[in-house]
């Protein structure tokens, strides 16, 4: 969380599109079109508003490194004249996710490059990109939100509580509606085109096209485990139920594509690959704050809090958000002139947008410290009704945060998370550390276990390890192998000082 406004408050944050992207063109697809000045226009608009909503730019080496790579990907799409007439863009998310806009604007996080094992994983997810821009399948998705209407888009696809029968979602703030008509799913019959042009596109350039399965298969693999880590039957769903298809499907179908191919060349540059890897920040990036566990901490902030058991928290650029089976809260911040009252109602307007929220008079209290404020509102939505409340602390004159929190009538699943919200010591602050990738090689003796005891995590250590680095469960180590591990940063000589 970077940035924080009455904006940020989106009660189920949305998560773009959660996938790897591979690649695949059947013969017979029509020739792609041109990138048109409509397009270039479309997306050099939209590109700022995404960047802000997804963590902005990496600042590393290895956002030049993906230019690159994309590029010459893009490429074998025909679609430009020349290839700088693509951005790509490697953002600064914690989340596993690709995605791609009109006028060649392609996107990958950082969290989602860590998966990858090799040059030509990443290759085939751009390329996956850039087959939706070929395809033009953003351009015809957002022409549907645009004849459905905003509101039966957020309400349809966004999910989550609805106020009345304007779907008018509660914290959803219409800022962020241009980069989300681009970022929400595709059909099953887009993502296996988007599959198949990527994966054509990854055999011209002279990668292994069999990456774009096994980078599949990664992802399939680390979806399987982050239900398993937050409680989820991620199976609940068959695939039949759904129109867009589930990465284990995509891996059967994108091997078998690329079997059928003539390549022209079987790279996959594996080790420039992992030397490119090492050091890139990995899970969440402390200026944003930090979810570990059942607790986000922020060093810059200098606060804390604790979600209540069973509840799942997730970190974005404008808020946290802490989803469970008996409610969703979100955490926050906006403008503050020195009253918590009037800072509650203003944040009650923002949540209830067109409908106009009846909330009780603020009652004011100390949190650990803290001078606080809250109500609570009874509201109406497509569900049943449901409790609103609204706690905002005062962390300085000029400085305030609050929590807004959606449940059933009657329950109070957040009174924990309520009371949890505190300052942190400058001690504390500064042994906040990063995350990173770090990149090693098996010596003799070394087992899954034995490195995996390494990782930077105190559940699911082997678990995690595999998944990163596309292991079969049964799989063992070879000597002289390069793994990727997740450690904590060594502190900084300026952090030590502090602590």
């Amino acid at each position: 969380m970077k940035t924080w406004l009455y904006g940020a408050a989106c009660l189920a944050f949305v998560a773009v599109a959660s996938t790897s992207r591979t690649t695949a063109q059947q013969p017979g697809v029509a020739a792609p079109q041109s990138i048109s000045a409509r397009d270039k226009a479309e997306g050099a608009k939209a590109h700022p508003q995404l960047l802000e909503e997804f963590g902005g730019l990496y600042e590393g080496p290895q956002r030049a490194y993906v230019t690159r790579i994309g590029r010459a990907v893009a490429a074998q799409s025909g679609l430009a004249a020349a290839p700088n007439e693509f951005t790509i863009s490697l953002l600064n998310s914690p989340v596993n996710n690709a995605f791609a806009i009109p006028g060649g604007y392609v996107y990958v996080t950082r969290q989602l490059m860590a998966l990858m094992n090799n040059e030509a994983e990443l290759a085939s997810v751009l390329g996956h990109e850039v087959g939706h821009i070929a395809a033009r399948h953003s351009q015809k998705r957002s022409e549907r939100a645009s004849r459905a209407g905003l509101g039966a888009i957020l309400a349809t696809v966004l999910g989550g509580v609805l106020l009345g029968d304007n779907g008018v979602r509660l914290g959803q703030q219409l800022g962020g509606a241009l980069a989300q008509r681009y970022v929400l799913s595709y059909s099953r019959a887009q993502e296996y085109e988007a599959d198949d042009l990527g994966i054509r596109y990854l055999a011209r350039s002279g990668y292994e096209p069999m990456a774009a399965s096994t980078m599949l298969a990664s992802l399939a693999s680390q979806t399987a485990l982050d239900a398993r880590r937050d409680g989820r039957n991620d199976t609940a769903l068959p695939e039949w139920a759904s129109t867009h298809p589930d990465p284990a499907s995509r891996v059967v179908r994108a091997r078998q594509k690329a079997s059928q191919l003539t390549t022209q060349g079987h790279q996959t540059n594996r080790d420039a690959f992992l030397q490119m890897l090492d050091g890139i920040l990995y899970d969440d990036d402390p200026q944003q704050g930090v979810v570990d566990g059942r607790n986000f901490q922020h060093p810059s902030l200098r606060l804390a809090f604790t979600a209540p058991s069973g509840f799942v928290m997730s970190n974005g650029p404008k808020a946290v958000s802490i989803n469970g089976a008996g409610g969703q809260a979100q955490f926050s911040a906006g403008p503050y002139q020195g009253d918590l009252e009037t800072y509650v109602g203003r944040v009650f307007q923002a949540v209830g947008g067109q409908t106009r929220l009846a909330y009780s008079a603020p009652r004011r209290t100390v949190v650990n410290g803290l001078p606080t404020a809250y109500a609570i509102a009874r509201a109406t939505t497509s569900s049943g009704p449901v409790d609103v409340t609204v706690f905002a602390y005062e962390f300085g004159p000029t400085q305030a945060y609050h929590l807004i929190a959606i449940t059933r009538v009657g329950v109070a699943p957040f009174d924990s998370l309520f009371q949890s919200v505190r300052r942190l010591s400058a001690e504390e602050a500064a042994n906040i550390r990063p995350r990173r990738i770090a990149i090693t090689t098996v010596k003799a003796g070394d087992t899954v276990a034995s490195l995996a005891a390494k990782m930077a995590y105190a559940d699911y250590q082997a678990e995690r390890f595999r998944v990163l680095n596309g292991l079969a469960e049964t799989e063992a180590l070879r000597p002289g192998q390069k793994v990727k591990l997740v450690t904590f940063a060594a502190p900084s000589r300026k952090k030590r000082r502090a602590a």
